[in-house]
């Protein structure tokens, strides 16, 4: 039995008891359906040989041979994460294109007896889906940004708003970097799965409310955000931190705990800002980091880097803004923060 996925919020409501992805490794690694299980029919290696004999020896030899992997790697799942799962189980499974990969699978899956569905159209259905939301259709909601120079807490914000009912859009978040040149954490996702979260969080948006986001560029890392959006960013109304330096130095050391830690990937980053602000100053931030003066490094980076750049964008900008200011970013001058952030967000 075919699924037909007509919208972004349809999967949620189906109710399946598991999506199961049975694309290879690779495929899955760069984007998937929200939810979904890795229960490939045919790994990496195996499909690159299966599509060579495909193309070189006859379509018939590769239809052969790809069954009979397809058939020992069903075997494999269904004695392992399958293995105690009982008669009612519903699963969606899908494969690139709704075909040969998923078709298979699910037959014998159906054949034990289990409620299995197939995802019309498969992966690149979805895709379309996650297009259509972000690529071809205007940002509909009502955008407020939270700006404020590096430091004063905006991200930790965002996620207290969002325990506090406001809707937000967390995009350092789904796209695992802080923004800046010291930011990253860790592996990004690939662009088609960032895309794909964000598409998800979209479609779960209340569009007669307002919805908070970080003020970005229209990069973050090595990751775009949708022109759509980052269009929208540009005219929507701002909500401006201000704190004090030394609270944002101290902040900072707090919030990149983990670059903290580590001299040595502390050091490669400073780095990186060698061409934006000369070897001379680099190398005295690199001798703070040694000597574990974070703090005063921190105070240094906003005074020569973070905020002069901040200005600058800052001066290209004409749009109208609500400044809430902090002298404390300890835990309560930021729920503080969120307090009057959120009730900003409420117009009458």
């Amino acid at each position: 039995m075919g699924f037909e996925l007509t919208d972004l919020t349809t999967l949620a409501e189906a109710g399946f008891d598991a999506i199961i992805d049975v694309r290879a490794p690779s495929e899955f690694a760069e984007d998937h359906l929200p939810g979904a299980i890795n229960l490939p029919v045919l790994s990496d290696e195996e499909r690159a040989v299966v599509g060579t004999i495909y193309k070189q020896e006859s379509p018939f030899q590769a239809r052969k041979i790809g069954a009979a992997l397809v058939a020992k790697n069903a075997a494999r799942h269904i004695e392992g994460p399958l293995a105690e799962l009982e008669g009612k189980w519903r699963p969606l499974v899908y494969c690139w294109r709704g075909g040969q990969r998923s078709g298979s699978f699910a037959t014998i899956l159906a054949q034990i007896g289990w409620r299995v569905e197939i995802l019309n159209g498969g992966y690149k259905s979805y895709r379309r889906k996650v297009v259509d939301c972000l690529y071809e259709r205007a940002f509909a909601h009502e955008l407020i940004l939270l700006d404020g120079n590096t430091g004063t807490a905006k991200t930790e914000v965002i996620a207290r708003l969002s325990a506090r009912g406001v809707q937000v859009i967390d995009l350092e978040g789904m796209a695992g970097h802080r923004g800046s040149a010291l930011g990253g954490q860790g592996v990004q996702p690939a662009q088609r799965a960032f895309e794909s979260r964000l598409a998800e969080v979209i479609s779960q948006l209340d569009p007669s409310r307002p919805v908070v986001l970080e003020a970005e560029s229209s990069r973050i890392g090595r990751l775009n955000l949708p022109p759509a959006l980052f269009d929208a960013m540009k005219t929507a109304r701002r909500i401006e931190i201000e704190a004090p330096a030394e609270e944002r130095a101290a902040y900072l050391c707090r919030a990149y705990a983990d670059l903290v830690a580590d001299t040595g990937d502390l050091i490669e980053r400073l780095g990186w800002l060698t061409s934006l602000q000369g070897r001379e100053r680099v190398a005295s931030w690199i001798e703070l980091a040694k000597d574990g003066k974070h703090q005063a490094l921190a105070a240094d980076l906003i005074h020569t880097h973070y905020d002069p750049r901040y200005a600058k964008a800052r001066g290209r900008r004409c749009e109208a803004f609500t400044v809430v200011r902090t002298e404390r970013l300890d835990d309560a001058g930021i729920d503080s923060l969120a307090d009057q952030i959120a009730a900003l967000t409420v117009r009458g």
